[in-house]
């Protein structure tokens, strides 16, 4: 191979490979065209691009291809990968920070009260906060998000579906307890 088409070739490489990691941004990003604004997350998926890709198959090595092929792979993984949100039972007043807590209810409701176990969504349209008298919509639910992927939340004992907390308690507490079972047996001697 003379040095010329090396160098070529070594240009190609790099050029889809910048290509390829260009995708792998989250956020759309906007790129000036001559005559529209576009967008990445309108662009043609990576199928639709390789039967429209101006370097065919024929022009890369088996290499390049295979890396190609596992950095469209990755990208979507990271497009499956959604985390589940857990609600709290709790709902946060924007204004002034009041905490409705479905397991309480409202006390300080005038008029009437509001029963312990009563889910934010079936309060009347005219409740209001207790301490801003702001209305429902002035409230954000308080939700905690499951690290993983969505679609495995129901495999396994259940386990998945836990908040990143309960699985530390659940590792670091069985450790803890072996460990002290494990210290236990120097008391039967």
């Amino acid at each position: 191979m003379s040095s010329k088409s090396l160098l070529l070739q070594t240009f190609t490489v790099t050029v889809l490979l910048m290509a390829a990691c260009e995708g792998f941004s989250t956020q759309p990003r906007a790129f000036a065209t001559p005559k529209t604004l576009r967008f990445m997350s309108s662009e043609p998926t990576s199928e639709d691009r390789s039967s429209s890709d101006p370097m065919t198959s024929a022009t890369m090595d088996a290499e390049t291809q295979k890396q190609l092929e596992k950095m469209r792979r990755a990208q979507e993984l990271r497009e499956q990968e959604v985390f589940m949100k857990k609600s709290l039972g709790k709902s946060t007043c924007k204004n002034c920070d009041w905490v409705y807590d479905e397991t309480k209810g409202d006390v300080m409701m005038i008029g009437g009260m509001v029963q312990p176990g009563t889910p934010f969504a079936d309060l009347p349209s005219n409740w209001r906060c207790p301490v801003c008298r702001a209305s429902k919509d002035s409230f954000e639910e308080q939700v905690e998000e499951i690290p993983g992927f969505a679609v495995n939340q129901g495999y396994g004992f259940g386990t998945n579906a836990w908040s990143s907390q309960q699985k530390n308690l659940a590792v670091f507490g069985g450790l803890a307890a072996f460990f002290v079972l494990f210290l236990s047996g120097y008391a039967l001697n």
